[in-house]
């Protein structure tokens, strides 16, 4: 293998040029060869010959022809959004979300699986879920595995993504002491060796989501917060402003102390800002206080729905807990503010969604009264635009963006980048192409 004086191989050269060109079409548009060649810095023969072995690969398709001024009309080309499938899952607090998209990310199918109320979080059945899930979407939108560029997957807790043996997930609050979860999940055979499992904090899928296609896009710096029965947030310091692969870091900022020999914590410790702002803790806080969260259900979701009701009614005490509530958020976030000084902050999350028509004013006026005034005038506070399908949306980014970085090609588990003899489905797919 020829190697230059940069110590890339020809082979990192070609994967490099694929990446480039694939990704500008993919958050760019449609675009002609012409239109590649600037937009990529590649010249237009590296240009010929990368679009021609991703069309022979099946990954590129013509979409429409354009007129140019004075010259030949132009052919576009766009992403085959049948080329490949994601999975993206959302094992979250309250349910267990499974959806299957095509390569552009549009949802082919999907499930939902509601975990049984206060939390259970045996290992056993949430691997259950998963795999039960993972079938259901293929068998309804009739697709196979042999297009699945992966399985991404958001995790509430700590992801050790380098153990030995696969993906560890450290969950304190939850109960998940380092639970080898992708072990786990291979166990069940719910998709054949060679489709990836790639798991990750949900707060950063989240983010990825926001950064790539929601209310993050454009920004380079931002945090972007996961607002559930706990909370959590990510932090992009280097983001893409036309998206893009941008990667955040997951924060354990629900875990940082806010009241000295304060309110006890999922977690174990005492003052956490967790402990005022969940949505388990805000449901506490009411009941204690003589508020009704229950209706019966037992259900986060119907208990937080049933605290705005009584706000909707001018109950005093449900008033007091959002009110109180929206203090404590905005004084965590004014340490992000400081700390990180981000051009964004972004909410969302299930229990985000609910709350922030009702509090999102009194959030930023508690995190500007809290914040130092420089960074403070430089930040927006919003929701995330993308809903409650975020985090399955950024975990199906997970396969997506290593499918970018080797340039189309998919790597098989513990495995190099594009090991030499090994070849994937759409590989073949497209050496049977070029030889008709």
């Amino acid at each position: 293998m020829t190697t230059g004086r940069s110590g890339r191989t020809v082979r990192d050269l070609r994967r490099g040029n694929r990446s480039a060109v694939l990704q500008r079409l993919y958050f760019g548009g449609p675009m002609s060869r012409q239109e590649l060649g600037p937009a990529t810095g590649l010249s237009s023969g590296s240009v010929s010959n990368v679009v021609g072995e991703l069309v022979a690969d099946g990954l590129l398709e013509e979409a429409g022809i354009v007129d140019s001024d004075g010259g030949r009309p132009r052919t576009l080309l766009r992403i085959a959004p049948n080329s490949a499938h994601m999975i993206g899952i959302d094992v979250g607090e309250t349910r267990v979300r499974v959806e299957l998209f095509d390569l552009t990310l549009t949802e082919l199918a999907r499930t939902e699986m509601p975990l049984e109320p206060r939390g259970c979080y045996d290992v056993g059945p949430i691997v259950d879920h998963v795999r039960t899930g993972i079938a259901t979407v293929l068998a309804e939108a009739g697709v196979g595995t042999q297009r699945l560029l992966g399985v991404g997957i958001g995790v509430p807790g700590i992801v050790d993504r380098d153990a030995p043996g696969g993906t560890v997930v450290h969950g304190q609050t939850i109960g998940w002491d380092a639970v080898p979860l992708e072990a786990l999940l291979r166990e069940t055979g719910a998709v054949p060796p060679e489709v990836p499992y790639i798991i990750d904090n949900g707060a950063r899928t989240l983010g990825q989501a926001e950064m790539w296609f929601g209310a993050g896009r454009g920004a380079r710096d931002a945090v972007v917060v996961l607002f559930g029965s706990g909370v959590g947030a990510s932090l992009i310091t280097d983001g893409s402003p036309d998206g893009g692969t941008t990667e955040g870091t997951p924060l354990e900022w629900g875990h940082l102390t806010v009241q000295v020999r304060g309110r006890r914590c999922r977690c174990g410790a005492l003052g956490c800002l967790e402990a005022y702002t969940g949505a388990e803790s805000l449901l506490a806080r009411w009941a204690e206080r003589g508020g009704d969260p229950g209706a019966g259900s037992g259900h986060e979701e119907d208990a937080l729905a049933a605290l705005l009701a009584a706000a909707r009614a001018n109950d005093p005490v449900a008033l007091e807990v959002l009110d109180e509530t929206a203090e404590y958020l905005g004084a965590g976030l004014s340490d992000l503010i400081n700390l990180f000084q981000p051009e964004r902050i972004l909410i969302g999350g299930w229990a985000g969604l609910m709350l922030g028509p009702h509090i999102l004013p009194a959030v930023r006026e508690h995190a500007t009264r809290y914040s130092l005034r420089h960074p403070a005038a430089r930040v927006t506070i919003d929701m995330g635009s993308l809903g409650p399908d975020a985090v399955t949306v950024g975990a199906a980014t997970l396969p997506l963006a290593a499918f970018f970085t080797t340039g189309g090609r998919r790597t098989p588990p513990e495995s190099p980048a594009e090991a030499p003899g090994w070849q994937t489905a759409l590989e073949v797919r497209g050496e049977a192409a070029r030889r008709g």
